[in-house]
């Protein structure tokens, strides 16, 4: 489904991501790890053309995607779910979701946010900043399949998340991919999220693709060389 090839980004004369390749196969949820600053985040914004990468190359459902801007990645069936949720604090539950839209050229939410997330509906005027941070998550994540993906990014889902909400994002996250058929591009450093969610991870370590395989083969060598802080 998405398949990335010798992906190079540059920030100025710094050279953040080092000819990378990523593959995540419909259906699937793939994991990308790493310790912090080694390029995870940098790598979901370039997939998502927030980033310009330098060169190689981005296909989704085999079209190629370099050089597109977000909006039509976003219409391609791409959901993103930025590291830190990135909502708009002033604007309300309804009119973050209706951002969600306009990418897609849509004007009426999917009944279907509401049923995965039903909180949602109950908050629909209040302000996003005066959300708690589970229910800040919960919007992000709406916001993100009001677009209706075939293919969701999760940078970071479970960050300054308390972990009742962890484990609620976790089943939401697996009724997804198992009654939606969502592919699910999962960036996450706790570790026992990670081994629950994914069938297949890939390591970061200073821009590049260190490892990859199955999870069963994330072994406690590659945590203790590339995880463990």
């Amino acid at each position: 489904m998405l398949s990335v090839k010798g992906l190079n980004h540059f920030y100025g004369q710094s050279h953040a991501l080092w000819d990378v390749d990523l593959e995540v196969k419909e259906g699937s949820c793939m994991c990308v790890m790493g310790r912090n600053g080694v390029g995870k985040t940098t790598l979901m914004r370039a997939v998502m053309g927030l980033l310009r990468a330098k060169s190689g190359s981005v296909k989704f459902d085999g079209k190629e995607l370099l050089g597109k801007n977000p909006e039509v990645r976003a219409r391609s069936g791409i959901g993103y779910v930025p590291q830190g949720r990135e909502i708009f604090g002033q604007l309300t539950v309804e009119e973050n979701l209706r951002v969600g839209l306009v990418a897609r050229g849509r004007k009426e939410i999917p009944p279907n946010v509401f049923a995965w997330f039903p909180v949602l509906k109950e908050m629909m005027q209040r302000r996003g900043g005066d959300l708690s941070g589970g229910q800040q998550q919960q919007l992000a994540l709406g916001r993100a399949l009001a677009l209706e993906p075939k293919l969701l990014i999760l940078d970071e889902p479970t960050e300054g998340i308390q972990p009742n909400i962890v484990a609620q994002i976790g089943e939401t996250v697996t009724r997804l991919r198992s009654e939606a058929g969502i592919t699910v591009l999962l960036v996450e450093q706790k570790l026992g999220f990670a081994r629950k969610m994914a069938e297949r991870f890939t390591i970061l370590d200073r821009g590049r693709s260190v490892a990859s395989g199955a999870m069963s083969e994330l072994d406690d060598t590659l945590v203790q060389k590339h995880l463990s802080v």
